[in-house]
C-alpha cells in the first residue's frame, strides 16, 4: 500500500512569488496517474485490514496535513467526484488562537519575501542563546533532504522550525510577520473551519490529530508532549461529535523528530494508527506490529507531484521537490 501525504494543493496564489505549493491542475494529473497506476485503496478495505486483520490491500492512500481551507476548496471536491475518500490531519491550537502556527507563519515569509531576504532580516533578531538544539546532528543533516530548496531557505527553515525553542521561536516571528506580513489577513484564509472538519468526516473522509501546535516533540518535554495530544483529541472529537477513529499524524514526520515517548503517549491516549513520512510502502507488518509508525511518501516522489514556484508550474521553470 502507498500512502501519500500533501500539503498545499491550490491555483496559482497571487502576491507570493516565493510560495511553494502543489497547483491544483498537478494534482488532478497526479490522480489520474495513481488511479492508472496503482488503483485507490476502498475506506472499507483498509478499514477492516487495519482492524480486524483482513487481506492487506494494494493500491494507493491519500492524506492532507496541516487543515488548509486548500483541502476543503480544492482537494475535497475533487475526491468527491471521482469517489475517493482521504485522511485529514488536522493541529488543533490555530482554533481561538487569532494567529497562525509558526510552521505556517515560516511557509507566509518565505511565499512573500524569498529565503535570502528573510535568512538575512533573521540573522538581525537571533541571540546565540536562542538557538538551543543547533548541535543536534540529525536537525541538521537531516532536514529537507527530500526538498530542492535554495541554501537560505533551508536555512531559514531549520532554524526556525527545529533550532530555536518554542518560545524563542515565537518571539522572533511575531517581529518577523508584524514587519512583513499581515498575518490577520493570511490566517484568515488560511485554515479550515470547525465546521469543515465536521462536514469532512460526515462525507466519510477520515479526521485525523496533526497534535495542537505542530512542535518538533523530539524537542519538548513529555506533559507537553501529553497536552498536545490530548487536547488535539479532546477538540476534534467535540468538533466531529466523536472520531470515527483515533489516528495522528506526526509534525514534520521524520524519525528523530519524535521518540519512543511520544509513541508510548498516543498509545496512552487510545490512537489506532500514526503516520510518519519515510517514502516506502505501507505493509500489513507496519500495521500489526507499528500501527504507531506507518510510513507514508511525499507526493512529491510521483509525477506530476512536483511543488509549483510562485505562479509557475513545474514543467514551465524545472520547479522542484517538497511543499512542508
Amino acid at each position: 500500500m502507498k500512502i501519500l501525504y500533501y500539503h498545499y494543493v491550490r491555483p496559482a496564489p497571487d502576491g507570493l512569488p516565493h510560495f511553494r505549493y502543489l497547483h491544483l491542475e498537478d494534482f488532478k494529473t497526479q490522480l489520474d496517474y495513481l488511479d492508472h497506476e496503482f488503483g485507490f485503496v476502498a475506506r472499507e478495505d483498509f478499514l477492516k485490514a487495519v482492524e480486524n486483520g483482513g487481506s492487506f490491500p494494494d493500491g494507493v492512500v491519500l492524506t492532507f496535513d496541516d487543515g488548509f481551507t486548500d483541502h476543503v476548496d480544492y482537494v475535497f471536491p475533487e475526491l468527491e467526484r471521482r469517489g475517493i475518500w482521504g485522511m485529514f490531519f488536522i493541529p488543533t491550537g490555530v482554533y481561538g488562537a487569532g494567529e497562525m502556527l509558526d510552521v505556517h507563519r515560516v511557509h507566509s515569509l518565505l511565499g512573500a519575501h524569498g529565503g535570502a531576504a528573510m535568512l538575512k532580516a533573521l540573522r538581525e533578531k537571533i541571540e546565540p542563546e536562542m538557538l538551543a538544539n543547533e548541535h543536534r546532528e540529525e536537525f541538521r543533516a537531516q532536514t529537507y533532504t527530500d526538498q530542492d530548496n535554495d541554501a537560505a531557505t533551508d536555512e531559514f527553515k531549520r532554524i526556525l522550525n527545529y533550532f530555536m525553542d518554542g518560545a524563542a521561536r515565537k518571539s522572533v516571528l511575531d517581529g518577523m510577520m508584524a514587519d512583513f506580513c499581515n498575518e490577520k489577513a493570511v490566517a484568515e484564509k488560511l485554515y479550515m473551519s470547525r465546521k469543515d472538519i465536521a462536514r469532512l468526516q460526515n462525507a466519510g473522509m477520515i479526521v485525523g490529530s496533526h497534535s495542537v501546535t505542530h512542535p518538533v516533540f523530539s524537542n519538548i518535554g513529555a506533559e507537553e508532549q501529553r497536552r498536545e495530544v490530548a487536547d488535539s483529541f479532546a477538540f476534534l472529537d467535540e468538533v466531529t461529535g466523536g472520531l470515527d477513529l483515533r489516528t495522528f499524524c506526526y509534525p514534520y514526520g521524520h524519525t528523530h523528530t519524535y521518540t519512543p515517548e511520544t509513541v508510548a503517549i498516543l498509545a496512552d491516549n487510545n490512537c489506532q494508527m500514526a503516520f510518519t513520512t519515510g517514502n516506502v510502502d505501507a505493509t500489513a507488518q507496519d500495521f500489526a506490529m507499528r500501527p504507531l509508525e506507518v510510513p507514508r511518501y511525499d507526493c512529491n516522489r510521483f509525477p506530476h507531484g512536483q511543488a509549483s514556484y510562485g505562479p509557475s508550474r513545474p514543467e514551465a521553470d524545472g520547479a522542484g521537490r517538497g511543499v512542508s
